[in-house]
């Protein structure tokens, strides 16, 4: 074994360590919570919006990033009406979008829903992309679709996950991830996740800090 080769280790293993720090939220803090384009935050700071059906588990998703309860976890689904920002870091945003899909909902209010948020992906020039969640054990429905259609046409950078990846074992979630791969011709499988196991944080975290990256250096470019 070559002498240096511990000493390398060492050195890769103290760079991983500052990696994880450098990524993972040390500061987060609510900023508000908008409709109209006019009332969202100012600051000419990233956004990375977070969106997925209603009960896909996205509000206890966030708060898990966040490791704290800022974002509200609603007994019943289809309570987020606004889309809500969350400072991190104090250099980009997580922007919590509405929930859709759900039917007890009343039509105004989804069509209300559906309106803001195919205006803010389609117009928001601070929007770095979209982390667009599917329950695991569901697959895609046609909401997933329509949504997936509205990145792919407005050119948004996507980073799909599957969510509640404890509920469903190992056969069915690579299964489940190469279907979704195929069928949204994603170049690389779907990530999963799980809140209660706390598998995927690290490389979810990862994602959205390489669509903030992608957006800052689009920034310097123009």
């Amino acid at each position: 074994m070559s002498p240096n080769r511990p000493a390398a280790r060492r050195r890769g293993s103290t760079r991983l360590r500052w990696l994880i720090e450098i990524l993972d939220i040390a500061e987060v803090s609510f900023r508000g919570a908008a409709i109209r384009a006019s009332d969202r935050p100012g600051e000419w700071f990233p956004h990375v919006a977070v969106a997925g059906r209603s009960n896909v588990g996205k509000s206890s998703l966030l708060n898990w990033l966040f490791r704290q309860n800022l974002a509200k976890v609603a007994k019943a689904p289809g309570k987020t009406r606004t889309l809500n920002f969350f400072l991190v870091n104090r250099t980009y945003y997580l922007v919590d979008l509405p929930g859709y899909g759900y039917a007890k909902v009343a039509r105004a209010l989804r069509e209300e829903w559906g309106q803001a948020l195919g205006e803010y992906i389609a117009d928001e020039e601070r929007l770095a992309g979209v982390v667009a969640l599917v329950d695991i054990r569901h697959g895609l429905t046609d909401r997933d679709r329509d949504l997936q259609e509205l990145l792919l046409a407005s050119g948004r950078e996507r980073l799909v996950v599957l969510t509640k990846a404890d509920k469903v074992g190992r056969g069915q979630q690579a299964k489940m991830r190469l279907g979704v791969q195929r069928e949204l011709a994603l170049h690389v499988p779907p990530m999963v996740v799980s809140v209660r196991t706390g598998e995927g944080r690290r490389e979810l975290l990862a994602g959205i800090d390489g669509m903030v990256s992608s957006w800052r250096q689009r920034q310097r470019r123009e």
